[in-house]
């Protein structure tokens, strides 16, 4: 039983994890009915990749929201805005934004002319075989580096309700969501990913209302009581300082403005939130589940400035930091200061269920990449020369894929831990918006960009994301890094996306215009047809 003292002074324990261990199985039990349930259904790869086409656009909002809203939201922000303050609140900001990006220049487009994946859109009017290699590895580096905040997250969460402080308790906690996750995605697809989604996506929203309400009517139902509270409670010098920009990017702005580039312009380019419009029959369907996303996600992001601020209120920062899940604890011990043992286990299993949704998620769009992608068309094409994969088969080995990326999971889960989720979460962002934002602007918006401008910016734009991140300071080089005991930071920011974005928007032009080769301009009118008006896109398979 773990004793963590208050800001305030109060003595906060921990319930009985026996309490805990049984809502985490409760849900674990509903969610994997749901999942089965959903399965009867997956005959084809349609109903695999894209659960049949058969959400509608409400449903597939609350989905997206549940896709979205990650433990890096959920955990990570509320202990960024605890711990420090504005700049925290500034992930809120950035993602909420973010998804203006999203509805305004991809949803509709992308779900016009897209079947399964990323890579069919890319690949429609260039050819499949570079393009596609291309945007399946994007995916797979964007998707392994949100599963590794996820899994991070899983042994932070875990480990702070049955009061586990060593590295191989959380090891294990973090081995066994990687299981769970491997046995939803091969069962139910991404028809039964997305009925978790949807359900974990109400518990979420629901749960961060009523914390919130609870924090406010403790403060008089005041933001400016609140804010006071906050402020007496913070460990920052001076106290005041939660309530203005600079507390955590005070000393460099400039990584600030990385940080944001990449939030902003990230959402864009997520794999799994991007395959995520292809579940809905019509593109009307489409833009109306955007719609309902942002309504969603929007509400969700301003409660999460009274948690986080009601957190450092009530719970205090230096108790949030000594706790065993560090800034990532701030959600589970205000619910556990608000309601005691019952409200924190269920806040707990929430925020569990909403990290075993995401990185399901996750590892179907990851699976599907490379099965449809690599496999069905690159692999197979080679072979046989007329590019038909059986979907059966295509079907196979993305089950296999599943096994094998829940395995890595497990392992950089592993080696992340104790790292901030939000942060890590902003550097998938950053390698979203390299590698995958500039092609796909260019492939739905310049009917001059070729093969090989394409081929440039996605390994362009990845290759300098992961090279500043393997020499900034979260590789080496500070107590929180992944390599402790060495330096060679020579990337002074935290975030690489202030040079690597702009850089994959120059390599896609300057690939463009630099190659010789000329490309199908009957495919780009096409293209430009269907993305607009919906013409000859895939529809719902009927059952």
């Amino acid at each position: 039983m773990i004793v963590i003292h208050s800001a305030a002074g109060s003595t906060l324990e921990q319930s009985n994890p026996v309490l805990n261990i049984s809502v985490f199985l409760a849900f674990v039990a509903v969610t994997l009915f749901i999942v089965i349930r959903a399965s009867r259904n997956n005959k084809t790869a349609a109903d695999y990749y894209a659960a049949g086409r058969s959400f509608t656009g409400p449903q597939n909002g609350f989905a997206i929201a549940g896709d979205y809203l990650s433990a890096a939201s959920f955990l990570g922000i509320c202990g960024a805005i605890a711990v420090n303050g504005y700049d925290g609140f500034l992930y809120s900001i950035g993602f909420l934004v973010a998804w203006l990006v999203a509805l305004l220049l991809v949803a509709e487009l992308m779900r016009n002319t897209g079947k399964f994946t990323m890579a069919d859109v890319l690949s429609f009017r260039l050819r499949q075989r570079p393009v596609r290699m291309a945007a399946a590895l994007t995916t797979l580096a964007v998707c392994f580096f949100y599963l590794l905040a996820q899994m991070a997250g899983a042994g932070g969460l875990v480990s702070l309700l049955l009061g586990i402080s060593d590295k191989l308790g959380q090891s294990l906690i973090i081995a066994v969501v990687g299981v769970l996750m491997i046995v939803y995605v091969l069962i139910g697809g991404m028809k039964g990913t997305t009925w978790v989604q949807i359900v974990k996506a109400g518990l979420l929203i629901a749960g961060a209302v009523a914390m919130t309400v609870w924090v406010l009517a403790l403060n008089g139902f005041s933001l400016n009581t609140l804010l006071e509270s906050a402020v007496a409670a913070s460990a920052s010098d001076p106290k005041d300082a939660i309530l203005g920009p600079g507390l955590k990017y005070g000393a460099n702005p400039w990584d600030f403005i990385s940080l944001a580039l990449a939030l902003v312009l990230g959402t864009a380019g997520l794999p799994h939130v991007l395959m995520r419009f292809y579940t809905v029959p019509t593109a009307k369907e489409a833009r109306r589940s955007v719609v309902w996303a942002i309504w969603l996600i929007g509400i969700f992001y301003l409660l999460t400035l009274v948690l986080g601020y009601g957190a450092g209120a009530l719970v205090g920062p230096q108790s949030i930091m000594a706790a065993p899940g560090g800034v990532n604890s701030a959600a589970p011990l205000l619910a556990l200061h608000l309601g005691g043992p019952v409200l924190m286990g269920f806040i707990s299993a929430v925020a569990f269920a909403t990290i075993l949704a995401v990185v399901a998620g996750l590892t179907i769009t990851a699976a599907a990449s490379f099965a449809h992608d690599i496999y069905a068309n690159v692999v197979k094409r080679s072979r046989n020369g007329d590019g038909q994969a059986d979907p059966n088969g295509e079907v196979r080995v993305a089950r296999r894929t599943v096994i094998v990326i829940g395995v890595l999971a497990i392992l950089g889960g592993i080696g992340a831990q104790g790292q901030n989720i939000a942060f890590l979460v902003a550097l998938a962002f950053a390698v979203a918006a390299s590698a995958n934002l500039p092609t796909i602007l260019y492939s739905l918006f310049w009917k001059r960009f070729t093969t090989q401008g394409a081929v440039w910016s996605m390994y362009g734009g990845l290759a300098a994301a992961i090279i500043l991140i393997v020499l900034s300071p979260v590789f080496s080089g500070k107590p929180t890094s992944f390599l402790l005991g060495v330096n060679f930071a020579v990337w002074p920011l935290e975030n690489p996306g202030i040079l690597s974005i702009p850089l994959g928007f120059l390599l896609g032009w300057l690939g463009s215009v630099l190659d010789r080769g000329t490309e199908d301009r009957r495919l780009a009118a096409e293209m430009e047809v269907r993305s607009l008006t919906g013409y000859g896109a895939e529809k719902a398979v009927e059952h």
